[in-house]
């Protein structure tokens, strides 16, 4: 009978020892086993290229026309010690990581990152990269995806700053008329932009041309 009370005794505290570790290293794993949750955006470096699904009648009329679920992208860099998306809005600017998530669809976001980045941008090439991108900071939105520095779109931003600053062709540019024109959401957008004179030759490059680029690789996919 008391060897029968003792393993009773014994089974009820090592279940209840097992439930309490349990529920500390839930509440507690981080302090008491030096554990700490990952973040995702830890992984994001100077140089990575960011892209997200935003949300307005152009944006709208981009998906459409290029195939693809990105309309909006920009370029990570880092000022003084914290990561910002350097992007083409109204105007040019820098904008928090954070932040710039949160503008996006259901805030979801896909990092793509150049083949072998670690040898490509040096310190060095990342300084010329950031020379070249700051000439074009506070400049204003191109709404007409002219290919000029008058006034710069998103993608011809980033486009812009790896061919200049470090002298990479991230992707063939292609002329407008290489979309789908044809959707009526795209024939609104064209006619309100351009009337009847559509530049249909019109150097350009989508979002999606740089996400699918053959010399980048994923490193964030979070649709």
């Amino acid at each position: 009978m008391k060897k029968t009370k003792y393993l009773f005794a014994a089974i009820t505290f090592l279940m209840s020892f097992g439930c309490a570790l349990f529920i500390a290293n839930s509440m507690f794993g981080n302090i008491l086993f030096g554990t700490r949750a990952v973040n995702p955006l830890d992984k994001i470096q100077e140089g990575d290229m960011i892209f997200q699904t935003s949300q307005s009648k152009q944006c709208e009329a981009i998906k459409i026309a290029t195939n693809s679920k990105f309309s909006h992208c920009g370029i990570v860099f880092i000022q003084d010690g914290k990561k910002y998306v350097f992007e083409a809005v109204q105007p040019v600017k820098y904008t928090p990581l954070e932040v710039w998530i949160t503008h996006g669809k259901e805030n979801r976001f896909v990092v793509t990152r150049l083949k072998n980045a670690s040898t490509l941008l040096s310190p060095e090439t990342i300084k010329k990269m950031k020379a070249y991108g700051n000439q074009l900071n506070n400049k204003s939105y191109d709404l007409y995806f002219e290919w000029s520095d008058d006034k710069i779109y998103c993608s011809e931003l980033i486009w812009k700053i790896y061919k200049n600053g470090a002298g990479i062709e991230l992707c063939p540019l292609q002329k407008l008329k290489d979309f789908n024109l044809k959707n009526p959401k795209v024939q609104a957008i064209l006619a309100e932009r351009y009337g009847n004179n559509i530049p249909l030759d019109e150097n350009v490059v989508a979002p999606s041309n740089l996400e699918s680029s053959k010399i980048v690789t994923t490193i964030i996919d979070t649709y």
